[in-house]
This record gives structure tokens, C-alpha cells and sequence, in this order.
């Protein structure tokens, strides 16, 4: 039996039938894309939720609060230099952050009330606005004098008698050594000079034991080059290394369970290093693979409205200052991992 072979007739429709399913195909990938690119970004989602926070508590609130104008309004400033909008979140608080004179006045409303931390978390929002070009540099200066007074001899900022170890609303030693080594650095005073010099020291000898600390000890030295500063910031590095955990996040030990805060301070330590102050723990695709993995862990433990679950010591406490905070180092982390 002879089958009959295929006319043009039959050809063409086949032609048009292919082209039909293969520009169908091709509009269905589009399509996808499309609505994948039209979702927010993590980011994007992160900025909404703060923007939302930020001004809301000193309209339900009699003060201002140290997480959401100091922490957040940090987060939100950084993220109006990536070119995100803040709206008009930010506007009562850079009118507020510009008076250091009235930082000690605020009322307490909830929250923590520790006043050399606030006077921290508020000089580091008003830094980050003044070299944002968002707010005149002069108040610097008196951010700066103020946070210097809580400086103790041997050169840190120890902010409560406990000693507890750094959570994202209540930094602890460490962090808040860096913190405020940043603003007497930004406000460029020549009589705090000293002070400097001392959180230097101070960064060089203390024992890095958890991953905030050590994260610190990364962020403070900056760009040190000295042989201490080396051999320091190897020390760090080394307990960094040791401390991510295979799905990429860092806990508070090297051996503790992942968490947004310790990950996004460990990933803000990162992104300060270049191959010559990386060490070999940290050169090159090490470093990029970390921060990568890093970066991952802090996007799928982000909620659906754009905030973190709060790192709370111990874990799994709830706390609205502790969620905010959170929320502002893992923005801040995403941010600069981009």
C-alpha cells in the first residue's frame, strides 16, 4: 500500500500550524517574565514595610524610638540612595534627628530606654542622612560630642551592665564600639580625635567570640592596614568563615541555628573587604559565593509584608522593636549585596 506524499497544501497548514504553537510558546514566556519582572523586589518590599513603621510610631507614640527613627530611617536613608522612594516617610525624622539637644528629652513609649544607645542609633541615622546630602552636616558635630561622652576608658561603648551579647535593637559591645567609631569619624572634629584612636585600640584587642562581634570587628577596622589590624580582622574572618551554615545564613555562634540579623551583619562585614584585606578565608569567588549564599538565606526567610521575623536573644521571643531593627540590617544587608 502507497501512502500518498504530502501536498503543498498539506506542507503550508503544517508550517502555520508550528509557527502558530511556536509563537504562542514564545508570547507564554514573555508573559511569565513579564509578571515575574512586575513583582517586587525583596528590597522593594523591605522599603514599603519600613516606610509604612518609620513615621507610624511617633504618631501612635509620645517619643521617638531608637529602632524605627534611629535603625530604620538608617535603612530607608540607604535605600533612598539606591534610588528607591521613601515618600515622605523620612520627613519628620530628619527634622528630629537635627536637634541631639533633644534626643535625651524624648519620653519613653515603649521600646528600650537606653539612652547612650539611642544617642548611637540616632547619630548613625543623622550620618547616613548627611552623606546623603538629606540634612545640613552641621549637627554632626554635637551628634558626635554626644555620643563621645558615653565613650568608656578603655575605649568602647558599653551600653548596659549586663554585658548581653548583640541583638539587632541593643547592639551590645562590640556593635555598638563600631557604631559610634562611624559617627565620630563622619562628623570630622579634631577634638575627637582621641576618642577614635581608643575605639581603635579598643577593636584591636578584643577577643572576637560570635559572629556580631567578629562582624564588628570587620566593619570597625575598616581600612586598617597595621599589622594588628591584620591579624585581627583574620581572626575575625576566620570565625565569619566557620559560622555560615550550609543554607547560608549565620547564627550568633559559629555552631548556633542561622538568623536574619546575625547574617546581615556578617554580610555588611563582608562587603567592606576587597581581595587585599580578605585574607585567603575570603579571596575572590570565596567572598562572592559567601555573600551570595548569604544574600538567599535573607530573602526567603523575608514575610510576605516585606519584614524579617525579629532575632530576639534567646530565640523565638516576640518583640516589635527587635522585628524593626531586624528588619532595618537585613534591608540595610540586601542593599548592599545587590
Amino acid at each position: 500500500m502507497h501512502t500518498k506524499p504530502p501536498t503543498r497544501t498539506n506542507a503550508r497548514r503544517r508550517s502555520a500550524e508550528f509557527f502558530a504553537a511556536f509563537a504562542a510558546f514564545a508570547f507564554f514566556l514573555i508573559a511569565a517574565r513579564a509578571r515575574v519582572s512586575a513583582q517586587p523586589s525583596p528590597e522593594a518590599r523591605a522599603v514599603a514595610y519600613l516606610m509604612r513603621e518609620v513615621p507610624r510610631w511617633r504618631q501612635e507614640h509620645p517619643c521617638y524610638s531608637c529602632h524605627n527613627n534611629g535603625d530604620a530611617a538608617r535603612a530607608l536613608i540607604a535605600a533612598r540612595v539606591e534610588n528607591h522612594t521613601s515618600g515622605t516617610a523620612l520627613d519628620d525624622t530628619l527634622t528630629w534627628l537635627q536637634s541631639p539637644s533633644k534626643w535625651d528629652a524624648s519620653t519613653t513609649g515603649g521600646g528600650f530606654d537606653d539612652k547612650p544607645l539611642a544617642r548611637i542609633q540616632f547619630a548613625g541615622a543623622l550620618a547616613s542622612a548627611v552623606d546623603a546630602g538629606l540634612t545640613p552636616s552641621e549637627p554632626m558635630r554635637a551628634a558626635a560630642r554626644l555620643v563621645a561622652t558615653d565613650q568608656a576608658l578603655d575605649g568602647s561603648w558599653r551600653l548596659d551592665s549586663s554585658e548581653s551579647v548583640a541583638s539587632p535593637a541593643t547592639y551590645g559591645t562590640a556593635l555598638a564600639t563600631w557604631a559610634a567609631r562611624r559617627v565620630l569619624v563622619r562628623a570630622r572634629v579634631t577634638d575627637l580625635e582621641q576618642a577614635i584612636a581608643r575605639a581603635d585600640r579598643w577593636l584591636r584587642r578584643v577577643e572576637p567570640k560570635n559572629v556580631p562581634d567578629s562582624a564588628a570587628v570587620v566593619l570597625g577596622l575598616e581600612r586598617a592596614t597595621d599589622p594588628d589590624a591584620v591579624a585581627q580582622r583574620s581572626r575575625a574572618l576566620a570565625v565569619l568563615r566557620r559560622g555560615q551554615a550550609p543554607d547560608g545564613g549565620w547564627g550568633l555562634y559559629t555552631t548556633s541555628p542561622p538568623e536574619p540579623f546575625d547574617t546581615a551583619v556578617a554580610l555588611l562585614a563582608l562587603t567592606t573587604l576587597d581581595d587585599a584585606r580578605a585574607q585567603p578565608l575570603y579571596r575572590g569567588a570565596a567572598r562572592g559565593s559567601a555573600i551570595a549564599l548569604g544574600r538567599q538565606f535573607l530573602i526567603q526567610r523575608q514575610l510576605p509584608e516585606g519584614s524579617w521575623p525579629e532575632t530576639t536573644r534567646p530565640a523565638g521571643q516576640e518583640s516589635y522593636a527587635q522585628r524593626i531593627s531586624t528588619t532595618a540590617w537585613a534591608t540595610l544587608a540586601l542593599l548592599a549585596t545587590r
